[in-house]
């Protein structure tokens, strides 16, 4: 996938060949490939949460939830995503085993180098999907989670209280914060400005 990823534009064909046999993920969007950075502790550990509750919840249901290594293809940006968690409720999107095109729901996990851009071009692509009602970020490095729900009138942001309820209308489920970041520790303010002076050197 090196060439690929070195090449100046790459067909979805090639793209998808070369992402069968990678052994690091890759982002595509018209014609080009970005290589997906490794998580955090606590960026996994949330994701995980919510992949773990979120499939609890449809257990029985025509949903399927997915996690990090299943792409999510968006046909009108000409791009392949992986989500840190999606769902889908669409029968079409059984008959395609290696990404998905119809999500109700989209979580992505924010951390410093990725929440300018899960906040700006990727909600722009993600917007583009007709199923999609709701697309959520849950932040990594404080307790903070942010929903944003498909209305006529546009895309309105719902921000849950700190010790509040993440409440997903979407597929009718709710559950509180605290579950969301079990067995995240945030690093003490003093911790992080240590990592920051040493990176400076």
């Amino acid at each position: 996938m090196r060439d690929l990823a070195e090449a100046r534009s790459i067909s979805v064909e090639e793209y998808l060949a070369g992402e069968a046999v990678a052994a690091v993920r890759h982002e595509y969007i018209a014609g080009e490939v970005f290589a997906m950075a490794g998580a955090t502790e606590e960026h996994a550990t949330i994701a995980g949460n919510v992949f773990a509750l979120l499939r609890a919840h449809v257990r029985g249901r025509p949903c399927r939830v997915y996690i990090a290594d299943m792409k999510l293809r968006v046909e009108s940006a000409s791009a392949f995503f992986y989500p840190d968690v999606f769902v889908t409720c669409d029968a079409r999107d059984t008959a395609e085993p290696l990404g998905k095109r119809y999500p109700r729901l989209i979580i992505e996990v924010l951390s410093e180098s990725t929440e300018g851009y899960d906040r700006g071009a990727k909600f722009a692509d993600y917007r583009r999907l007709d199923t999609l009602e709701e697309y959520v970020l849950i932040d990594s490095r404080r307790r903070a989670c942010e929903v944003f729900r498909r209305r006529p009138e546009g895309w309105l942001l719902d921000a849950p209280p700190e010790n509040g309820w993440l409440v997903l209308q979407s597929i009718d489920f709710e559950c509180p914060l605290e579950a969301v970041y079990e067995d995240v520790l945030f690093p003490s303010a003093g911790a992080a400005n240590s990592a920051r002076e040493q990176n400076a050197f």
